[in-house]
């Protein structure tokens, strides 16, 4: 997460209308703006070929995929998220223009900067999404996927797929080969 801009609180419909006008992505906590940071090669690179693999597998499905530009509203915590991944089979998410609230997987790929952040505060925000299935954090200086997957009970399933062959996204039933997640990056 960025640093918050100086203005005062926003509501989330002022948010959204200032947001149309910016140049630069800015996420939306409880009335407060944060400006996004660009991300590194890898990042870009690694977000890309999750995006890919997952588009070309749920092809012809109900579900679709949405990378870095879609925002994400998290209601039950006042919040708007641009996460980098995420794959959404919900119908009311396929005629939203500006932001998407069903997501069924999240992918975040971790950063130096958000690493804490995203294992934390933003994962406790998205754990209040009912839709949530599963949600993935990616190192690519690590070369690690870890999965998070919802439990009947509520309690979620760490998978850490760190020095296998392939991470399966058991969500969306898609199993990626490592070496595909980190083509290139």
């Amino acid at each position: 997460m960025g640093l918050p801009q100086t203005q005062t609180k926003f509501s989330a419909q002022e948010y959204l209308d200032w947001e149309e006008a910016q140049i630069d992505k800015h996420e939306y906590v409880a009335g407060e703006v944060f400006a996004m940071v660009g991300v590194r090669r890898g990042h870009a690179i690694v977000a890309g070929n999750l995006f890919a693999h997952l588009r070309e597998h749920l092809r012809g499905t109900s579900c679709m995929p949405f990378i870095a530009d879609m925002r994400l509203q998290v209601r039950a915590m006042d919040a708007f998220y641009y996460p980098d991944v995420m794959v959404t089979c919900d119908e009311a998410d396929k005629v939203t223009e500006l932001f998407i609230e069903n997501p069924k997987i999240i992918i975040e790929i971790l950063s130096d900067s958000t690493a804490s952040y995203d294992r934390g505060a933003k994962f406790a925000a998205y754990r209040k999404i009912e839709s949530l299935a599963e949600y993935v954090l990616v190192d690519v200086e690590r070369k690690s996927v870890e999965s998070f997957r919802r439990q009947a009970d509520g309690r979620w399933l760490l998978r850490d797929f760190t020095g296998e062959a392939a991470c399966v996204f058991e969500s969306v039933a898609l199993t990626i080969s490592m070496e595909r997640v980190f083509e290139d990056a």
